[in-house]
């Protein structure tokens, strides 16, 4: 496996995510920031956020698996939240948790989660980039 997670002595150990990963592979895989599109373009989970998240969570595991990766081969996601507040953070994690039993476990990788005013159209509360790497 060309990933390692990791939460280090010294740092706080957080459930939702671990703090570093280390990466041995030798192919890079960048993933466009995925919103809530179904596969013919139709946004998933209007107004729902923990739908939303789960949609997203489930498009990065179809890009890695078209081109060989899973979700065990992410180094670092960046999730961009509309308007995000602390009290989202429930509904939030219900998605990933429901975006994790379908892809086989619990996609934990480094991750940074910004506040945004907007993203490309109204209805998409969310949208999630990943960074991978393959042996």
């Amino acid at each position: 496996m060309a990933i390692t997670l990791v939460n280090p002595d010294g740092l706080p150990e957080i459930d939702a995510y671990r703090q570093v990963s280390v990466a041995t592979g030798s192919k890079l895989v960048f993933i466009a920031g995925q919103v809530a599109w179904d596969a013919d373009g139709a946004t998933v989970g209007e107004g729902d956020l923990a739908a939303q998240v789960e949609q997203c969570y489930l498009n990065i595991g179809t890009a890695l698996a078209g081109v060989g990766g899973s979700f065990e081969d992410v180094a670092k996601l960046t999730v961009y939240v509309v308007d995000w507040t602390p009290d989202k953070m429930p509904r939030f994690l219900e998605g990933v948790a429901r975006a994790a039993a379908k892809l086989g476990g619990t996609p934990v990788p480094p991750g940074t989660l910004l506040g945004v005013a907007a993203l490309d159209v109204p209805d998409h509360l969310v949208e999630v980039e990943a960074t991978a790497v393959l042996d």
